[in-house]
């Protein structure tokens, strides 16, 4: 897993995390929204985990990516 998101490259994810991982940013981001609706339980339909696996993948991948690159075992 570490070696597949060591490959993808920093502007890729970056312009992910700008465009589908806070799209549509008004009134608020999806993902935003969907971690609220998590926390407070209310994450209960189909389409609503879907947007929040959409809109979440980017920045998983970047909080991934910098430990790969920074973390403790990094080399």
């Amino acid at each position: 897993m570490r070696t597949l998101v060591s490959k993808i490259n920093w502007p890729i994810l970056i312009v992910a995390c700008a465009t589908i991982g806070l799209a549509p940013l008004f009134p608020e981001p999806h993902v935003w929204e969907k971690l609220r609706m998590l926390v407070q339980g209310n994450l209960t339909r189909a389409i609503d985990w879907f947007d929040l696996v959409m809109h979440g993948t980017p920045w998983v991948l970047v909080v991934l990516k910098i430990w790969g690159t920074f973390g403790r075992d990094a080399e």
